[in-house]
């Protein structure tokens, strides 16, 4: 239950409340918000094709996570649609199974992330290291990347030029001005391009239909069975600890650049009830956006969940009433998009020769890794799960080497002192550093320079005592802490002799 000091810490300045009073206030909130629903237009498309299903997909998931989430998130002014990492997981799924069990996919992964939300997953975001989140972004631009080249390949030759168009705008307009979204302005040009000189290049109408009206209720018409269960549970776990992660992200870099105080929790779980209902309404869910986050809070300068609401309905207003526009875009303008993406999302100074040669060997490998297995196995999940593995395995070995022992001996005694922290890796082999046969009757072990952690540590000790005892000798431990203290009187001697 939340203290008074918590609803405090959460609240959210200015709130919606002040904005509605303030004509200024709800100006800059309307205006960050049609900014935001015109640049959400191209990568919901861009997004839903990466997925394999209709551009109206995307459009759908967009326009109602963004209105969910307004409502139920836990960062104010952060924009959450669909997302290039949530279409990478998923895809596999409407490939493979169709449009039923892709919908149901995304409800059960809403499920998921709700019940992640309860058992507190959003505290374990501090457990990342630094070096897997680094890999994991890498590893999303590069799989991004990736899903472009079926689009670039066999294609008619204007696509390259137009593609190269594309990329120049968005990388000289925004020295001109960032009022307007460099990726608007450049789909808008080369649209305009495609269309005064009549170019035949494949266009977003070419690959689905446009949504005409509301989205509609969507039942998945699936076996309510244990065997599809195991069809869809992988790919909606993976869905719902990238969405989390990536939303937790995001929204921590809002957080340090409005200098405000946001409730991951409730985002956690905001972002599964999102996602089940964006399922329920056929939409592909998703996640927080960083690139729109960014456009809302950084350029338009938002602070509330108006703007967030009103990037959501302007976008589904856009669509709906300007659809046969829309389907003129050339594929050309939305790949030039996401390759902008992609480049804006790599972390280019991570693979510099001067950070490389800084940084150490062990941080280096864990980002490498987590890209490696991002790339070879396409799934965002199991790539920052194994980082973590491989992170916290490396942590362990360089730690367990800190625990030393020093040995004195005197007339009447010997006398070891224990310097480090004593945990499973480092206590191991503690057993080992004590000369049992040649000590003095009376041995003191001195540990008010460590701390104990485990219980592998109280067994260790336990064990030094046993063998001391076989050779008629007694053990005398002084200077535990008091929580050393407590956790060695309540577990030693309930461990069976080594």
């Amino acid at each position: 239950m939340a203290t008074v000091d918590d609803r405090a810490r959460y609240r959210p300045n200015p709130s919606v409340l002040t904005a509605l009073k303030s004509p200024r206030l709800l100006t800059r909130e309307v205006l960050a918000g049609l900014v935001v629903g015109l640049a959400l237009i191209p990568e919901a498309i861009a997004f839903s094709i990466i997925a394999g299903v209709d551009p109206k997909v995307g459009l759908f998931s967009a326009f109602v996570m963004a209105v969910s989430i307004a409502f139920v998130g836990g960062r104010p002014a952060m924009i959450s649609a669909a997302t290039g990492a949530v279409a990478l997981v998923i895809a596999p799924v409407m490939r493979e199974h169709g449009m039923d069990y892709f919908i149901a996919t995304v409800i059960l992964a809403g499920v998921f992330q709700v019940l992640l939300a309860v058992l507190g997953v959003a505290k374990l975001m501090r457990f990342i290291p630094r070096s897997v989140m680094v890999g994991f972004v890498n590893a999303l631009a590069i799989l991004v990347f990736m899903a472009q080249l079926p689009h670039l390949i066999d294609v008619p030759w204007l696509v390259y030029p137009l593609v190269a168009g594309g990329l120049i705008i968005m990388v000289l307009m925004p020295r001109l001005t960032k009022v307007v979204p460099a990726p608007l302005v450049s789909i808008i040009l080369v649209t305009a391009v495609v269309v005064v000189f009549a170019l035949d290049v494949p266009t977003v109408g070419d690959e689905g239909e446009l949504p005409r009206s509301l989205p509609e209720l969507f039942l998945p018409s699936i076996p309510l069975t244990w065997e599809t269960f195991t069809i869809i549970a992988p790919f909606s776990l993976g869905m719902a600890l990238v969405g989390l992660l990536e939303s937790l992200m995001t929204a921590k870099l809002v957080d340090e650049i409005t200098d405000t105080h946001s409730h991951k929790t409730r985002e956690a779980w905001g972002q599964g009830v999102a996602n089940m209902v964006s399922g329920f309404l056929g939409g592909m869910g998703g996640c927080a956006m960083i690139g729109q986050t960014m456009i809302n809070v950084k350029v338009s300068g938002a602070r509330t969940r108006i703007s967030t609401f009103c990037a959501g309905v302007f976008l589904l207003v856009l669509v709906v009433t300007l659809g046969d526009v829309v389907a003129i875009i050339p594929m050309a303008a939305l790949v030039a998009v996401m390759i902008m993406v992609c480049v804006a999302t790599f972390d280019w100074h991570s693979i510099r020769p001067s950070t490389l040669r800084r940084m150490p060997k062990s941080e280096t490998f864990v980002m490498i890794s987590t890209v490696a297995l991002v790339v070879i196995t396409s799934n965002l999940a199991i790539g920052v799960v194994v980082g973590v593995i491989v992170a916290s395995v490396l942590f362990v070995r360089r730690v367990s080497h800190f625990a030393t022992v020093t040995r004195t001996v005197s007339a009447d005694a010997a006398h070891y002192t224990v310097d480090g922290e004593l945990f499973f890796a480092s206590s191991n082999d503690l057993t080992t550093q004590f000369e049992y046969a040649d000590d003095p009757e009376r041995v003191v072990i001195d540990l008010s320079r460590s701390h104990i952690w485990d219980a592998s540590t109280v067994a260790a000790l336990d064990t030094i005592e046993t063998k001391y005892a076989q050779h008629g000798k007694t053990v005398e431990l002084r200077g535990l802490n008091d929580a050393s203290g407590v956790l060695h009187g309540r577990l030693s001697g309930g461990f069976p002799p080594a």
